[in-house]
């Protein structure tokens, strides 16, 4: 059957199995890039796709429809990335220093068609430079920058996901960007 969101979230609330396996089926990858840029492991977007898919699940007596399912499921899977990732980082704070180098960047795995040479030496150095810069920034500066850099989303879609009002979400995306802009500016000069 083919259901617009909101139908099949309507169906989903009767019962309709079906019907949110649509709504799985439909917004899956989404929220697994989303889940997979915030928190920069497979395995980490793997169990935050399922995670979101449950709390919604759970909670879809609660989607009311003023936003659109998939901006409803993009603020779960944020709000449960974000709570990993501040769960990793207060863990962090109570444990010494790890001294172990990371085997594969994210980025990595992230791979253009048949990229030139040149091409993979200055993407292998804004790489080593962007996942650590990265991981310096906040937790919600992080979501905004994702949310809008790498999903598209508007101002207004990521206030909404976030939870948060219009100018904290651009004042988050704004922060992000110039940290990420100092961070890789040794990369600039070594690129041109």
């Amino acid at each position: 059957m083919d259901w617009t969101d909101s139908a099949a979230a309507d169906e989903a609330r009767r019962g309709n199995q079906q019907a949110f396996r649509v709504l799985v089926e439909r917004h899956s990858h989404a929220v697994f890039r989303l889940a997979f840029r915030m928190t920069g492991n497979e395995q980490d977007a793997e169990d935050m796709v399922q995670e979101t898919f449950l709390r919604a699940y759970k909670q879809l007596q609660r989607f009311d429809g003023r936003a659109a399912f998939g901006t409803w499921l993009y603020r779960i899977c944020a709000n449960c990335s974000l709570d990993l990732l501040r769960s990793r980082q207060s863990r962090r704070e109570a444990q010494p220093p790890e001294t172990g180098n990371e085997s594969v960047h994210w980025l990595d795995r992230v791979a253009a068609r048949e990229p030139s040479p040149e091409r993979l030496t200055q993407s292998s150095q804004i790489a080593d430079l962007l996942q650590p810069a990265l991981k310096r920034l906040s937790a919600t500066e992080r979501a905004a920058f994702i949310l809008r850099h790498y999903e598209g989303c508007d101002i207004e879609e990521i206030a909404r996901t976030l939870g948060v009002q219009a100018n904290a979400a651009k004042h988050s995306v704004f922060r992000a960007v110039q940290k990420l802009r100092r961070a890789l500016e040794p990369a600039w000069g070594a690129i041109r």
